[in-house]
């Protein structure tokens, strides 16, 4: 069997109703916007069999297969972005069996892969948005890509999938649309923004702003602040894979004594990698699109942006789902007491859940370079909804 998407493409949904804008959180309405997204498999004559897959900060809708090019990025979809993010979890017989199922992944709103956001043309002057896009928050990204699951005539989800900050939507998915969802699958995730996630995001967003290029965001007639970008990947960079990975990794890295900035010269594998992962970064992202996404990360709070009053009436809503819960064990950047809280909330709340621990040395980055741990139990509850998870009694 060929388990291989082959060669997909990013389609485009046009969203243009102004007597029903998007209504955001914080920002004006949005009459009109753009999701740039991609499918995999084919929808049943139903449309039950839909997936709605959430990716990662700096991800985007290339899930699966190979894509050579998306057209109007400026250069941003690098060689980095042709092979799909998850290709190894989608296709023919793997977690996300595109023999059953069909999967649909959306580049965020306020991305910078062909979704609108700040480095893309604002209607009324032609010139990018720049800092005078609008505020988003983690609510505002799901009510978009509602709007473009009605596009597509589906109605309810088989299953919503994400992992970190994919999988804030994803939950905010189940508690905001409860009656569009089955089945939730967050992988390392949690409910909530943690202190420890705040100063890392605060260090970033401080990295991006001093860059003398940033221009309070309006760069795009200029040189970029790639320096302060580069910087910010740095600092997050390290909260994606485990300290060994990290060393094993650095371990081919050529040193150069060349200073890249200043004086300091550098003496270690380490510092090369690292210094590499800031340059490679800055060819594929856009430095607004990260701050607005960094500041919906910050301001992030389930609770409230599902219209609920507590978690125990969030998760209430629930109870009619089934979820399977992802931990990394070597997770520093949701590390598994994070994934520990949001169980006990569910099973608070009477909803039916699964947790599973992968053991891996990868870190963070472990769901996307580790398929096979995570695929069995993935596969086993999609295909398998005859049995329901066990429920657990209100406490």
């Amino acid at each position: 069997m060929n388990d291989s998407i082959g060669e997909t493409r990013t389609q485009f949904f046009e969203y243009n109703d102004p007597a029903h804008p998007l209504l955001l959180r914080v920002g004006p309405p949005l009459p009109a916007f753009t999701l740039a997204y991609e499918v995999y498999g084919e929808m049943n004559a139903d449309r039950s069999n839909v997936i709605l897959l959430y990716h990662a900060m700096t991800g985007n809708q290339h899930a699966a297969g190979f894509n050579p090019e998306v057209p109007g990025l400026d250069g941003r979809w690098t060689e980095e972005n042709h092979e799909g993010w998850w290709d190894g979890f989608i296709g023919p017989g793997k977690a996300l069996d595109t023999d059953r199922f069909c999967v649909v992944c959306a580049n965020y709103l306020g991305g910078c892969y062909g979704s609108t956001g700040p480095a893309t043309a604002h209607p009324a002057t032609g010139r990018p948005w720049g800092p005078s896009f609008p505020v988003l928050r983690m609510s505002d990204i799901v009510d978009s890509q509602m709007k473009l699951l009605d596009h597509l005539g589906v109605q309810r989800l088989h299953a919503v999938v994400g992992a970190s900050i994919g999988g804030f939507l994803a939950l905010l998915t189940s508690a905001r649309y409860p009656g569009r969802v089955r089945i939730v699958l967050p992988i390392g995730t949690g409910v909530e923004t943690s202190i420890y996630q705040r100063i890392i995001n605060f260090e970033q967003v401080n990295a991006v702003e001093s860059d003398p290029n940033f221009r309070g965001g309006d760069y795009y007639d200029g040189a970029p602040p790639d320096q302060g970008l580069a910087l910010a990947r740095r600092i997050a960079h390290k909260t994606f894979v485990s300290l060994d990975t990290l060393r094993e990794r650095a371990r081919t890295e050529l040193v150069s004594t060349k200073p890249p900035y200043g004086w300091y010269e550098m003496n270690h594998p380490v510092e090369s990698y690292m210094l590499h992962q800031g340059k490679k970064f800055v060819r594929r992202f856009d430095a607004n699109s990260y701050l607005r996404i960094l500041d919906a990360w910050q301001w992030f709070d389930l609770v409230s942006e599902a219209g609920a009053t507590s978690f125990k009436d969030l998760f209430s809503r629930c109870r009619h789902q089934e979820f399977l819960v992802f931990s990394i064990d070597s997770d520093l950047s949701f590390p598994p007491r994070d994934q520990a809280k949001l169980v006990r909330l569910l099973k608070r709340a009477g909803v039916p859940v699964m947790w599973i621990t992968v053991h891996s040395e990868k870190g963070h980055d472990a769901f996307l370079l580790e398929p096979r741990s995570f695929a069995p139990h993935i596969h086993q509850l999609l295909e398998d909804t005859r049995t329901p998870a066990t429920v657990f009694p209100s406490s």
